[in-house]
């Protein structure tokens, strides 16, 4: 497979990852300003994970990014000034100004689908979204994200179980940043490499050095192309680390200092720099210039995000609920309706089981276990994990004849009481006692 990187391609990453880290310092700026509306939740150290992912897939494929994946965002063609009207709640975001963080999509040109708050619900999401790609013909790759902490969630052991059984086009990143907010990965998994849950559902996986963006890209271009191809759903687990708290607000105390100076020597934007550098691919004056024009950009843009107004008060109550007239979703067929429908179908639609047995031993055996129970008899199951076992028939056989003991208060008169000897000699005992 090919994966190789022009010279462009290779700057543009290091565009793309710097435009992440300066876009959340002045993010971080607005926060401490109180120009920030709800929580701040920045990615520092994991730029090299939302970028090089991002940038692997096609321009027709689909995302759903969480709230750490600002820069698959700017990837996707998302313009700062949205992130920074998003936060601030401002009536010309993406939102209008009604949420926060990455809370916002385009389904019609970018293709990226809102995040959702219940961690693991994108994942069967987004297998739905590669299925439906699929039937329609676009051949299309759907992409999400989790964290460590949200591997153990009931949804994404459901979605990616329905994404193995349907082969379907979607890679899901595991960004294994070291901590479900304050809860260190070894404390809620039992195992080393959260790749390995891949396994369960009978489908491929890689780890990847999450710091890396080369190794990121590369990785990910292979996973793609094998959705793409049609070889079922691949996960990806990224070795990475969050440089900050959970959010703004958290001072990430729990996190052990050394391992805070660990990673900082594995930067993923320094990292990047020596490999240009190392590689001949830029001189200072060509990164003095992409600087220059990440702070230019930045500026212009932060100055119309602080300058647009916030939402009229009348907004509340519109897009609350959707009518007809609210959007209108329609499919984008890529294939002839035809090929979907009998006879022109690929798939014969008559069930075939080959290694259950078939339709017919069904039939047979639930008549003849019909039969017997109608007539009295027993039907005898082999305890075998599946349906081809004969069935064995147990021959009737009629009830057996129990002797029954007449018992003598049946002959006596209906207005007679009925005393035993032993309820007698009680009565006796107790008159003499009194």
């Amino acid at each position: 497979m090919d994966v190789s990187l022009t010279k462009k391609q290779k700057l543009e990453l290091y565009y793309f990852m710097k435009l992440n880290r300066s876009l959340e310092d002045r993010l971080v700026n607005l926060f401490k300003q109180n120009k920030v509306v709800g929580g701040l939740y920045g990615s520092l150290g994991q730029e090299a994970t939302s970028v090089g992912t991002a940038y692997a897939l096609g321009p027709g494929d689909w995302i759903a990014p969480m709230i750490r994946n600002v820069g698959a965002l700017l990837v996707r063609g998302y313009a700062p000034r949205d992130i920074l009207t998003q936060y601030m709640a401002r009536y010309t975001s993406p939102t209008l100004g009604k949420d926060g963080t990455s809370h916002f999509g385009d389904l019609k040109v970018r293709h990226v689908v809102s995040p959702i708050s219940m961690l693991g619900d994108l994942i069967p999401v987004m297998t739905g979204v590669a299925m439906a790609g699929r039937y329609l013909g676009q051949n299309i790759v759907a992409m999400t994200w989790i964290g460590d902490g949200g591997t153990s969630t009931g949804a994404f052991h459901e979605g990616m179980n329905l994404a193995a059984v349907q082969k379907a086009p979607f890679v899901l990143v595991i960004e294994n940043n070291g901590w479900a907010y304050s809860t260190p990965v070894n404390r809620q998994v039992p195992i080393t490499d959260l790749a390995d849950r891949a396994k369960a559902y009978g489908i491929q996986s890689y780890i990847m050095d999450g710091n890396d963006v080369i190794a990121v890209y590369e990785t990910t271009k292979k996973a793609v192309d094998q959705c793409r191809a049609g070889n079922g759903p691949v996960i990806l687990e990224s070795k990475t680390m969050r440089m900050r708290g959970h959010a703004q607000h958290d001072p990430a105390e729990y996190v052990p200092k050394e391992m805070f100076a660990k990673w900082k020597k594995l930067d993923p934007l320094e990292r990047y720099e020596k490999y240009l550098t190392d590689n001949k691919l830029w001189d200072e004056k060509t990164r003095k210039e992409i600087d220059a024009r990440i702070d230019r950009e930045l500026t212009a843009e932060l100055e119309i995000a602080e300058n647009a107004p916030f939402p009229p008060p009348e907004l509340a109550e519109q897009g609350v609920y959707c009518d007809d007239s609210c959007h209108k979703i329609e499919a984008v067929w890529k294939r002839p309706k035809e090929e979907l429908m009998p006879p022109k179908s690929s798939v014969d639609p008559v069930w075939k089981l080959s290694a259950t047995g078939s339709i017919e031993q069904g039939e047979a055996r639930g008549a003849a276990a019909a039969e017997n129970v109608t007539s009295g008899g027993r039907v005898s199951i082999d305890a075998k994990p599946h349906f081809d076992a004969p069935v064995k028939t147990i021959a009737k056989t009629k009830p057996a004849k129990t002797a029954v003991t007449k018992s003598p208060v049946a002959k006596l008169p209906a207005t007679k009481s009925t005393v035993t000897k032993s309820s007698a000699k009680k009565n006796s005992a107790r008159k003499k006692r009194s």
